[in-house]
C-alpha cells in the first residue's frame, strides 16, 4: 500500500520537473502547460475526502486494488498521449486514483494494525509520504535526461501491477456494500467537487491575475458558496458523503489544523527550493534534486527516532518540538544570500528534515488514534485533505509574493544603481568599478542588457527570502495549535 501511495505522490514531482519537455513534445502553449499539473491536483483533492465513502462501498481491500489499477492504466495512457486533451484526460484519472491511495494508507494503519504497532506503521507511511516530494525532482530530471518524458509515467507500470496483484491476497476480506451507492447524495457530491475545483483554480489564477480580479473573486466566491451549502446539506443528511461531524472531536480538529500548517510548509519548501535554484542559481532538474536530497536523508535518519520517542513522550510535546524546529528551519532559509547553494542550504534542510517527521507522525496519531473504527476512513480523508489544501494555499501565497514583490525590488535596484549606489551594485553581483567608471548620462542598451539579468536574479532572491519567512510564520502558527490537542492515546 505504501508503494502505491509513493507512486501517487512521486508522480506530481517528477512531472513538474519535466513540464518543458512535455510542452515541447506535444506542442502545448505556455499558458496551458500548468494545467498538466492542475488537472491532477484538482482530481486528487476531490477524491481525498471521498475515500471514506469508497471504503464503505468497496472495502479497503478492493478500494486500494481498484485505485492502484486505475492509476497504473492512466499512467500508461499519459505515456502514449498524442495530444494535450488526451493527456489532460488521463491526468485527471491519475489524480483521482492517486487521491484515494494516500488516505487509504493512513486508514490502514489504524484499521489493520494493533495499537502497539501504530507508531511503526505510521512512521513507515509518514516516511513514504514526505520522502516522495523530496526525491521527485532528481528522479524526474534523471528520467527526462536519460530517456524521454513518457518514461515519467511508464515507471509506474511495474510497481503498479505488483501492488494491484498482491493487495487482494494481503488485505483482509470483507463484504462489499454497493447498497451504499443507492444512498449517495449526488447533489452534495456535486457541491463538494465544485467547491474544491473552484478553490484550486482560484488559487492557481490569483497570483498572476490578482486576488481581487473578477475571475478570482468569482471562482473563490462560488467555491465558498458551494462549500457552505455542502456543509449545511451534509450536516442534515441521514447518509452524508463526508462525515463532517468528526470535526466536533477536539483532537481531530486540532490534528487537521496541524496537518494544514504542515502542508503549507512542506509543499511550500519543496516548491521554493527549485524556484531559487533554477532561476537564481541556474541549476538543472537533476542538480536541484541532488541538493534537495539532504532533506530526504534527514527524514530517513530521523524516522526511527520519531517512532521510538512516540512510545515514550507525550504527543503534544513531540508535536510542539517538531513545529518549533520546523519554524526555525524555514526561518533560516529566509536569510540566505543571492549566491546560496548546497553549503548554505545544508543545515536549514537538515533542521527541516528532522522537524517534518515530528510534524507528521504525532499529529496523525492525535487526529486518528482515538477515533472509533467506523470513523477512521472518513477522518483520514479529511486529515489528508487539509494537508493538500495547505499546500495549495501555501504555493498560491508564495506565487503572490514572487509576482507581486519582484517588480518592486527591481525598481528599487534600478533607482539606486542610477544614483550610483555601490551597495546596490554589490547586492546584485555587479563590479562596483563598472558603476564608478560608467559614462555620464542614461545607460545604453548594452549596459541595460548586461545589468537586467543581475537585477532580476537579485530581486527574485529577496522575494524568495520573504516567502521563506511567511512559511516560518505558518509553522509557528501550528505551534500555537498544539495546546488545543489531546494526547490520551499515547503512553505516559
Amino acid at each position: 500500500m505504501c508503494l502505491g501511495m509513493f507512486m501517487a505522490i512521486l508522480d506530481i514531482q517528477v512531472v513538474a520537473t519535466s513540464l518543458p519537455a512535455i510542452r515541447s513534445a506535444l506542442a502545448i502553449s505556455p499558458e496551458a502547460m500548468s494545467w498538466i499539473q492542475t488537472a491532477y491536483l484538482i482530481a486528487e483533492v476531490i477524491a481525498i475526502p471521498l475515500t471514506g465513502l469508497f471504503t464503505r462501498v468497496l472495502t479497503l481491500r478492493w478500494l486500494f486494488t481498484t485505485a492502484v489499477s486505475v492509476f497504473t492504466l492512466a499512467s500508461i495512457g499519459c505515456a502514449f498521449s498524442d495530444g494535450f486533451a488526451v493527456l489532460l484526460l488521463f491526468r485527471i484519472g491519475q489524480g483521482f486514483a492517486g487521491g484515494v491511495l494516500i488516505p487509504a494508507v493512513f486508514s490502514a494503519v489504524f484499521l489493520l494494525f494493533p495499537s502497539r504497532l501504530h507508531a511503526v506503521a505510521t512512521t513507515i507511511g509518514g516516511v513514504v509520504a514526505v520522502l516522495a516530494p523530496t526525491i521527485g525532482p532528481v528522479v524526474g530530471g534523471w528520467i527526462t535526461e536519460t530517456w524521454s518524458w513518457p518514461g515519467l509515467f511508464l515507471i509506474n507500470v511495474i510497481p503498479g501491477l505488483a501492488a494491484a496483484s498482491l493487495t487482494p491476497s494481503l488485505l483482509p476480506r470483507q463484504a462489499t456494500r454497493f447498497s451504499e451507492l443507492a444512498k449517495l447524495d449526488a447533489a452534495s457530491l456535486i457541491l463538494l467537487a465544485a467547491a474544491l475545483a473552484g478553490f484550486e483554480i482560484g488559487l492557481k489564477e490569483a497570483p498572476q491575475r490578482g486576488w481581487l480580479s473578477p475571475v478570482c473573486i468569482g471562482l473563490l466566491s462560488a467555491s465558498a458558496i458551494s462549500l457552505m451549502v455542502f456543509i449545511r446539506r451534509t450536516l442534515r443528511a441521514a447518509h452524508p458523503v463526508v462525515q463532517l461531524v468528526t470535526l466536533r472531536r477536539r483532537s481531530f480538529a486540532a490534528g487537521c489544523g496541524l496537518s494544514f500548517c504542515l502542508g503549507v510548509g512542506l509543499f511550500g519548501s519543496v516548491y521554493l527550493m527549485p524556484v531559487f535554484l533554477a532561476f537564481v542559481r541556474r541549476h538543472d532538474a537533476f542538480e536541484i534534486g541532488t541538493i534537495m536530497l539532504v532533506t530526504g536523508i534527514a527524514q530517513l535518519v530521523t524516522a526511527p527516532l520519531a517512532a521510538v520517542l512516540e512510545s515514550r513522550v507525550g504527543a503534544r510535546i513531540l508535536t510542539a518540538a517538531g513545529f518549533a524546529l520546523f519554524a526555525v528551519g524555514l526561518g533560516l532559509s529566509a536569510f540566505q544570500p543571492r549566491t546560496a547553494d548546497f553549503d548554505e542550504m545544508f543545515w536549514p534542510q537538515i533542521v527541516r528534515g528532522i522537524a517534518i517527521m515530528f510534524c507528521l507522525l504525532p499529529p496523525t496519531r492525535i487526529a486518528l488514534g482515538e477515533l472509533p473504527e467506523a470513523e477512521v476512513a472518513d477522518a483520514s480523508g479529511l486529515f489528508n485533505l487539509m494537508r493538500n489544501l495547505g499546500g495549495a494555499i501555501g504555493i498560491a501565497l508564495i506565487d503572490t509574493i514572487l509576482y507581486g514583490r519582484v517588480g518592486l525590488y527591481a525598481e528599487d535596484f534600478r533607482v539606486r544603481l542610477l544614483a550610483g549606489d555601490l551597495a546596490a551594485a554589490r547586492e546584485i553581483g555587479l563590479d562596483p568599478s563598472l558603476l564608478l567608471n560608467r559614462p555620464p548620462g542614461p545607460p545604453d542598451e548594452a549596459a541595460i542588457a548586461y545589468v537586467r539579468p543581475l537585477v532580476e536574479k537579485a530581486s527574485l532572491a529577496l522575494c524568495v527570502n520573504e516567502a521563506w519567512a511567511m512559511l516560518a510564520c505558518v509553522a509557528f502558527a501550528g505551534l500555537l495549535l498544539v495546546p488545543f490537542a489531546r494526547d490520551r492515546s499515547w503512553p505516559r
